[in-house]
């Protein structure tokens, strides 16, 4: 089944939010869920227009992930299909619908951090030296809602080592407690570059802290 059949047949079985996304269908539009007075926002045609929305927070600092707790509000997108959809949610939350797709078919490809690590060149390849209870903590204090990142983690520290228990490790991916049977969960496949360059510096605090 391609992805643009499967997403209709999603929408019309009633699910209803990607991320701080709401969908409404007939006719389609699209808006941040915490804007619930669609008389008052500036209208959208263009699913191009999607990418400057998403660039900087409320505040007017980078978002360097999509997957960030800080997607700005005020807006809605007046759409005339499916595919016109699909490609502002991907601008918004870039491949987030064919991730879903995968992983709704067990098709995913899932890279555990120890195999990220052990792939990085330059400065970066000290990353791979993080010891795993510091991977651990990485993962306690860099991912999950309360560090505004709220994709569900599908990756753990290597084969062998899931992550430990904690809000990260048990996000389910769908934002501001939405139903998980309306809403299609924000998925992390493998460690972002920014948990890399992370653990390339927490690799050098643990040296650092070693005995003489």
């Amino acid at each position: 089944m391609s992805l643009t059949k499967a997403f209709t047949e999603t929408l019309e079985s009633g699910v209803n939010q990607i991320g701080q996304i709401r969908i409404l269908l007939d006719p389609i539009r699209l808006h941040h869920i915490d804007d619930s007075d669609s008389a008052s926002l500036e209208i959208h045609t263009d699913p191009d227009d999607a990418r400057e929305i998403g660039l900087y927070t409320p505040e007017g600092e980078y978002r360097f992930t999509k997957g960030e707790l800080s997607l700005p509000t005020g807006w809605i997108f007046h759409l005339e299909s499916i595919e016109q959809l699909r490609r502002t949610i991907d601008l918004l939350y870039p491949a987030s619908l064919g991730l879903w797709n995968a992983w709704k078919n067990d098709t995913i490809r899932v890279q555990n951090l120890r195999d990220k690590l052990n792939r990085q060149t330059g400065m970066y390849r000290h990353s791979r030296n993080v010891s795993d209870q510091g991977a651990q903590d990485l993962v306690k204090c860099l991912c999950g809602p309360t560090n505004k990142c709220v994709k569900k983690i599908l990756w753990k520290i290597d084969e062998e080592q899931p992550l430990e228990d904690s809000e990260a490790s048990q996000f389910n991916g769908i934002v501001a407690q939405g139903d998980e049977a309306n809403a299609i969960p924000l998925l992390c496949q493998e460690a972002c570059n920014f948990f890399v360059a992370q653990a390339r510096k927490k690799a050098k605090e643990e040296f650092e802290a070693k005995p003489a």
